[in-house]
């Protein structure tokens, strides 16, 4: 059985605490943590909206909305009474000039506890909040703030926001969030390297021929298309969610599992990828823009219709082949991709190995012995399967069948699978960064997805248009198949 221990006393304030990532994820998850019983009694949490709403009226929109973002089987009447007591609202418009004298006096009405600023807000607004929270004297030695992404739009404006946030809270109290990072089975990837001997020896270029990390959804934009479609998918999910997941992948072994030791060896990474600039980037990435076509059999509109058919060269789907130049990783490719409006939801990382160097046994139909693959899956169905090569049973002469080693995690675990948001609140909470990006990393990825952003920009050439419900552009399928390699594309 899973075991928590309470963190201290705490007052965790959301800015944009009725927006939709705190309804859908947030609240959600300070009510998991409420119901293991990991906040104490005095704990509070307060809403900052311009809303409007006293603190029955959010308590009663708590309160209607939580049972639709929890699973039925953690939903308990008594238990959600008891956690809405912990909530509060304050309406406030924080571009605005006048003092924060409601939520100053809720805050300073209690002394002597952990205050954490999360900003579920746009990252424009980052600077002006920490400078508003300086000035009201709400910020200690025990705050922390923690800035959602996209930390910017390009390198500049990172700098610029890492800039105005330094200035009030110090880099330990900055906590940088990617909710991947918090996902059970991303932290299990470093167990399955660094805990195991059986991997750590084959982890480089001499046993690995490439690396493939998709992030697939089947969902469109929906109600995000004003941030959207100023950002796009390489900003929305390339330059953080998936180098990180790169570089998880990819980094050394740190001498310690601690808070500046892996995020080192993750910079590490960042620093050694290989440039993709002019030529190169038209070269080695794809993007493409989802059309109308089919999801689950229902017809879907494209996404200029959900533009109400503005033209837009937005990207809803990035494929790009990278380069970590590094003595383990020399000659291995990392191809990376992710969209919107694909035929499934998914989630993984597929390490493929190297072909054997010679078979000893006869081919049938010129079939060749498949490499072995380790596929770890983020989500759904959250899994590490090692693909082995083994005899089929049955008389008639020796036929060879690629079969997984399953290690499921609802199978092989009893306990609840948290979702990434829990675990990361709390280590905020406990002043524990090093699940969280530090200005650094945050800094080095901009610098390697700048040009190719520029060099989008600078082409005549329009993103890549596939069907909703297909696989993608079939650009993509060309990215890797000249290299004599394929998707993953497994259920």
């Amino acid at each position: 059985m899973l075991t928590t221990q309470q963190v201290d006393t705490c007052d965790i304030v959301v800015f944009g605490g009725t927006g939709d990532l705190a309804m859908r994820k947030l609240i959600p998850s300070l009510y998991q943590r409420d119901r293991d019983g990991q906040l104490t009694s005095d704990s509070r949490i307060i809403a900052v909206s311009r809303a409007g709403l006293d603190g029955p009226g959010y308590r009663d929109k708590v309160a209607a909305e939580l049972p639709h973002f929890l699973p039925k089987d953690t939903y308990d009447s008594e238990t959600v009474d008891a956690f809405l007591t912990r909530l509060h609202h304050v309406t406030l418009d924080v571009t605005s000039a006048e003092p924060w004298e409601e939520l100053a006096a809720l805050l300073t009405a209690v002394e002597d506890r952990v205050r954490v600023y999360y900003l579920a807000s746009a990252p424009k607004l980052f600077g002006g909040i920490c400078h508003r929270l300086q000035d009201n004297g709400l910020v200690s030695p025990q705050s922390r703030v923690v800035l959602e992404k996209p930390i910017g739009t390009d390198l500049a404006s990172a700098q610029q926001i890492n800039d105005e946030v330094g200035a009030v809270f110090s880099e330990e109290q900055i906590f940088r969030i990617d909710h991947y990072l918090g996902k059970e089975t991303v932290q299990n990837l470093l167990v399955l390297r660094f805990a195991n001997t059986l991997l750590e020896p084959m982890w480089r270029s001499a046993a690995i021929d490439h690396v493939q990390i998709t992030v697939s959804e089947t969902v469109g934009v929906g109600n995000r298309i004003g941030y959207y479609d100023g950002s796009g998918a390489l900003r929305d999910m390339v330059q953080n969610h998936m180098l990180q997941l790169l570089c998880l992948v990819a980094m050394e072994p740190p001498n310690h599992y601690d808070r500046d030791s892996v995020r080192d060896e993750k910079l590490k990474v960042l620093q050694a990828l290989k440039p993709l600039t002019g030529h190169n980037v038209h070269r080695n990435t794809v993007r493409g823009q989802y059309a109308p076509g089919s999801i689950d059999g229902q017809s879907v509109p494209g996404y200029s219709e959900e533009l109400e058919g503005q033209a837009s060269n937005t990207e809803t789907y990035v494929a790009l082949k990278a380069e970590v130049n590094s003595w383990r990783w020399a000659g291995v490719p990392f191809y990376l991709r992710t969209g919107k409006r694909l035929d499934r939801r998914a989630s993984e990382i597929v390490v493929q190995f190297k072909s054997v160097p010679h078979s000893i046994f006869p081919a049938i139909d010129d079939e060749m012995i498949p490499p072995n693959r380790l596929v770890i899956r983020l989500q759904p169905d959250e899994a590490v399967r090692l693909h082995l090569v083994t005899k089929a049973p049955g008389p008639g002469g020796l036929r060879l069948r690629e079969v997984p080693l399953n290690l499921s995690f609802a199978e092989t675990f009893d306990e609840r699978l948290p979702d990434a948001y829990e675990r990361l609140l709390m280590d905020v909470v406990r002043g524990n960064p090093m699940l969280f990006m530090r200005r650094d990393e945050v800094e080095a990825a901009w610098e390697w997805a700048e040009p190719i952003l520029t060099a989008w920009q600078e082409s005549q050439h329009l993103p890549k248009r596939y069907a909703s419900g297909s696989h993608g552009p079939a650009a993509a399928t060309a990215l890797i198949e000249r290299d004599g390699r394929t998707w993953n594309d497994e259920e």
